[in-house]
């Protein structure tokens, strides 16, 4: 069971929650849509709050405060 990821705590709505890449808990991971692999530990677990991109993402997608999308899905 992986600690509480940052982007969930601030409410990021980018934040897609946790995947297991073979289906265990083992290789949990959080993932989101500027990291659909899997979100790095400095922004997960670390100081940087992803308010500018990357080395190395692949897109232009920051933190934004808002509704998860599972939450716009709902009723």
């Amino acid at each position: 069971m992986l600690a509480e990821c940052k982007c969930y705590a601030r409410h990021c709505k980018h934040y897609l929650g946790i995947q297991q890449p073979d289906g265990t808990e083992i290789t949990e991971v959080n993932y989101c849509e500027a990291f659909l692999d899997y979100i790095p530990d400095e922004i997960a677990y670390g100081d940087d709050e992803h308010l500018e991109p990357i080395d190395g993402q692949a897109n232009e997608i920051v933190f934004e405060k808002g509704f998860f999308q599972w939450e716009l899905n709902e009723g």
